[in-house]
């Protein structure tokens, strides 16, 4: 996924699809570690930098309502 394609989804959304990949992760780094070779060696990785765009754009989120909180004070 793209970043721009992330900041267009909802936070509870993004929640969800963290979830979703870290099974997804889980299951690929399990037929790694029990010798399968993997269709795609690259997505491992991919999978890795996907989560993390998407956590970071969550961070984004949250650190941005919590200023506009404050600013309210």
């Amino acid at each position: 996924m793209k970043i721009s394609e992330i900041r267009g989804i909802e936070t509870g959304m993004l929640k969800q699809r963290v979830v979703e990949l870290k099974a997804e992760l889980g299951k690929e780094k399990a037929l790694v570690a029990g010798g399968t070779r993997p269709e795609n060696p690259g997505k491992i990785n991919s999978l890795r930098k996907t989560i993390a765009r998407i956590l970071t754009v969550i961070k984004e989120k949250e650190s941005k309502k919590n200023v506009k909180t404050k600013e309210k004070r």
